[in-house]
Formats: structure tokens, sequence, C-alpha cells
């Protein structure tokens, strides 16, 4: 038996119906395509503003609370009386410093002996017993402040101790009183600190400083009035520039006694000093037993340092290769050398880390020992880890993003140029040097200052390569600061953030750290943005 056939479907509306109808039903949500296509990228650029703003914001957040824990810091330790054992100490570390200057000369002078003059080391050691002499005086004569400076740093030690504990006890009972357990908070027993009967045992012996203080000029006086001979007049210069500084800091002597006896521990430190002393600080020290300090130079100056030996180097390399590629090389030399450089930015800079610390900075230094090499500022030198190392292991990172950048401004150049060029009779170098690149250095520049940016904050590979010592490279020695190591803001984040306590003043000078690096690179982006704007204005 057969079954009776459904009827056939009524025909479905064309295309072009199905579109009016759903067009129509956008309308009615008073939005058209056109409307969605822009509201969806529109929302894009909306989302990246919002996330910044979170960003700035968490930022400024966190460590807006910095500046006022800072200053009580530094309330702090001139209550305690640390800044008063802080003169007498400034004064015996430049008597440090000095001894160190006597130390190397004499180095220098036993090298001369033996290697040029031929002696024996018994015969060198003996010619030197007047400069030893001479010496040892020298470095005896601070004793008497030295000893000082360590009975008083006991006592404020110990009123700083007092007054960390009494702290300490206070938070204890406002958290008691927070959860309710008042007979627990009743029980915390917290002393005040009298400063002012604590620092009079500080404060009383200002007479016996004077008298240290004058037993140790005369005996500097008497030192320096009889200097030994040495064996070349190269020696006897530094010798007497020694002298100069040595009686240039015992002219400070009396202004250590001035600040001494207007020391005032009531003072109060201004606001503005807890900002100065962070943003002009030449130190950052924590977790100190005597002061905590939070100075961002060092750190400041070694990002800086790093990110221009990086860019010395990767500039010419980058930019080089990016003409080469464009201009001169054959399409297989194209297919080969334009990969491989971009290659280079898929490598982890962890990685690179590594191979900085096994390799590369093993290599420098055995490198920097070579005798023929020995005319380069700093070599030979014994730290393999420094800012040269960081310094080509940042290029490295550099150059993809400046070849990248700068062949794409190079290719944007109108090929009428070129033509131009050629018909009036320019060779190809005349053209690349004097129509192409040019024409292209408003891309060039944004190029670099892009890898300015990126090494800037490259993280890993600094806080591997690059030394991690906390201070400002001798510049006095020339290039040569180029092989000493230091920290970066990017490293002393990434090092230090994990073991800091939530909230604490650590805890918010390093997000003052990382808002200053934030700064640092907006401006380097509207750097570029005013450069790259009045190139333009110029050539138009």
């Amino acid at each position: 038996m057969n079954e009776p056939v459904p009827p056939a479907a009524a025909p479905g509306p064309d295309r072009a119906a199905t579109f009016a109808i759903r067009k129509k039903r956008v309308k009615l949500l008073g939005l058209t395509v056109d409307d969605c296509i822009k509201v969806f990228f529109g929302g894009n650029a909306v989302v990246s503003i919002i996330v910044l703003a979170l960003i700035t914001y968490f930022l400024v957040r966190e460590g807006a609370g910095f500046f006022g824990q800072n200053r009580q810091n530094l309330q702090v330790y001139r209550q305690a009386g640390l800044e008063y054992v802080d003169f007498i100490r400034t004064q015996s570390d430049e008597h440090t410093a000095l001894t160190r200057y006597l130390s190397d000369l004499r180095l220098r002078a036993l090298r001369q002996l033996t290697e040029t003059q031929g002696l024996s080391l018994d015969a060198a050691n003996t010619a030197l017993a007047p400069f030893d002499d001479y010496s040892g005086k020298f470095s005896d004569a601070v004793e008497p402040v030295r000893g000082l400076v360590s009975e008083l740093t006991e006592v404020a030690t110990a009123i700083k101790t007092k007054f960390i504990v009494n702290e300490d006890k206070k938070e204890e009972r406002r958290q008691l009183l927070a959860e309710g357990k008042t007979a627990e908070a009743a029980a915390v027993v917290i002393t005040s600190v009298d400063f002012a009967a604590e620092l009079k045992p500080l404060l009383g012996t200002l007479p016996a400083y004077q008298a240290a203080n004058a037993e140790f000029t005369a005996k500097l006086t008497a030192v320096l009035a009889a200097p030994p001979t040495l064996p070349t007049p190269e020696l006897t210069d530094r010798l007497q520039r020694f002298a100069t500084l040595a009686r240039d800091y015992l002219a400070t002597f009396p202004a250590v006694e001035r600040n001494l006896a207007a020391w005032d521990f009531r003072q109060p430190v201004p606001a503005a000093q807890s900002f100065t002393a962070f943003i002009f600080g030449r130190q950052w020290l924590t977790a100190s037993f005597w002061q905590d300090w939070y100075g961002i130079i060092p750190l400041f100056v070694g990002s800086l340092l790093v990110s221009l030996v990086a860019l010395s180097l990767a500039v010419p390399l980058g930019v080089g290769a990016a003409i080469y590629i464009n201009q001169i090389a054959s399409p297989r030399e194209q297919k080969l050398i334009k990969p491989a450089i971009e290659f280079i930015a898929a490598i982890p800079s962890v990685v690179l880390g590594f191979f900085g610390i096994a390799v590369l900075g093993q290599a420098l230094r055995l490198l920097s020992q070579q005798s023929w090499l020995s005319w380069v500022p700093g070599f030979p030198y014994s730290e393999r880890l420094n800012i040269l190392t960081a310094g080509c292991l940042l290029a490295l990172i550099a150059v993809p993003t400046i070849f990248t950048l700068a062949e794409d401004a190079l290719n944007n150049v109108p090929r009428a140029f070129k033509e131009a060029s050629f018909a009036l009779g320019a060779s190809r170098l005349q053209t690349t040097l004097k129509i192409i690149v040019p024409a292209s250095l408003s891309g060039i520049i944004s190029a670099v200052l892009l890898g300015l940016g990126r090494v800037i904050g490259e993280t890993m590979v600094v806080l591997l390569c690059a030394g991690n010592r906390i201070a400002i490279p001798d510049f006095t020695q020339g290039l040569a600061f180029v092989t000493e190591p230091v920290h970066t803001m990017t490293g002393i984040i990434a090092q230090e953030m994990g073991e800091v306590v939530r909230g604490s003043i650590h805890y918010r000078a390093l997000f003052v750290v990382g808002l200053v690096l934030f700064v640092v690179s907006l401006l380097i982006n509207f750097a570029a943005q005013k450069i790259v704007r009045r190139y333009r204005i110029s050539i138009g």
C-alpha cells in the first residue's frame, strides 16, 4: 500500500531577501552592519585604553604610599641618632677610599720594579719599604675616629631596635583589637621611646670626637709632609695626586664638626626629602641592620648604560642589514639572511641569558686577557658578567626589531625616487645613501627608538648577565666602565618582588621603580613621535 506523499515545501526566500531580513532585524536594534564593525574595532581600542589606565592606576595605587613610608623611615633614621653617627662614618669611609688608592699605587710600583726594571720580588719589596711605612702610618691614623664610630654604632642601633620593637607591639595590639581580643591586646606592654633621654650618651661624645679628630688631623698632616720616593715620574705624579686628595679630605673636617654640633634629632624631615632621596639617591640598600636606602640612581644608570651599549651594537648591525637586504642583496641572499635575522626574535630571552653566563661572558673575559688587546679600555678584566656581556646579548635581541622596521621604512620609499636618481646618473651607493636612506629616516629613527624600548624593558638577560651589583660605575676610567657589573630597574623588580612583604616600604619602592620604568617607556615613544613628526614637516 503506497503511503501518501507529503506536499512539497514552499520555496524559501532567496539570499537577497534573507540579507534584507537580517539587516532589518539589526536596524531594529538601532545599528547597521557598518555600525557593528565600527563598534567591534573601536571597542578593541577602548579595551586597550582601559587596560593601560588600569595598569597605570595599579602602579600608582601600590606605589603611592612609598613616599610617606620613606619619610617615616628617614625620620627614624634621624631620631635614633643614625644620621649623627653617619657624619663620622662617612669621614672614616672616605679615609678608607684613600687607603685603597695607596694600595693600587703600591701594586703599580711593584709591577714597575719587577717587570720593567727586572728586580726580584724581595728586592722590590725592600725598595718599597719607605712607601709601606708611609702607607701604614696613613692607614693607622684613623683608628681613634674608627673606634669612636664603633661605639656610637652600638648606641644608635640599640635605640633603633627599641623603637622597632615598640612599633611591632603597637601593630600587634591593633591586630588583636581588630579581631576582638581585648584581653590579649591589653596584655601587650608598650613602652614609649624617649629619644631625648636615649640620645644623651650619643650627644655627650662630641668632645671626645673633637679630640680624636684633632689627633687624626695631626697624624695625617705629619704623614703627608714626608712623602716617599717612587721609581718613575708617572708614579710620583700619582702620589702627588693622592696628596692633593688627602689635603682636600682634611679640609672637610671642620664641616663635620659643625654638622655634629648643629644636629638636632627633633628637626622634622621635609616631605620633599622622601621624594628627592628616591629620585637622586645613590644607594639601594635593603634588609640592612643599620638603615635601608631606596635610591634609584644606580638602577637607572645601570639600565641606561646597558641599553646604550646594546644600541651601539644593534643600530649599525640592524640598519646596515636592512639597507643591504633591501637595496643590494640578491633574491637568494634575501631568502637566506632575512629569515635568519628574524628567527633571533623567537629565541627565549632566558635561553640567551644562559648562553651569556655559560659561553659569551667567559669568552669575552678570555678575549680581554689577550696581550694584543691590552690597548682596549678596561682590558683585561675579571668580572665575566658585566655591562658589556649584557649589552651584547641585548643587541642580539634588538637587531630583529630594528632590522624589520627599518626594512619596512626602506620599502615605503616611492620607487620613483630611486628611478629618478638613476636617471640623473647616480650610482647605486649614491642613490642608497643620499636618496633612499634620508627619505626613510623617520622610519629608521622609529625603529631605533622601538629597539631602545625593547632593550630597556628586558628582564631575564640583564638579571642573569649584568652582574647585579648595585653601584654606579667608575666613570673616571673612561670607556673601561663597560667592564663593570651593574643592576637594572627591571632586574631589581624581578629579583626582589618575590621576597618582600606586601604593603611594606620595600614592596612599594619596587612599584615606584616600575612606575619610573613605565614613564621612561612613555617618554621614549613620545620622543619617537616628536622626531618623526618634525622630520616629516621638514621634508614636506
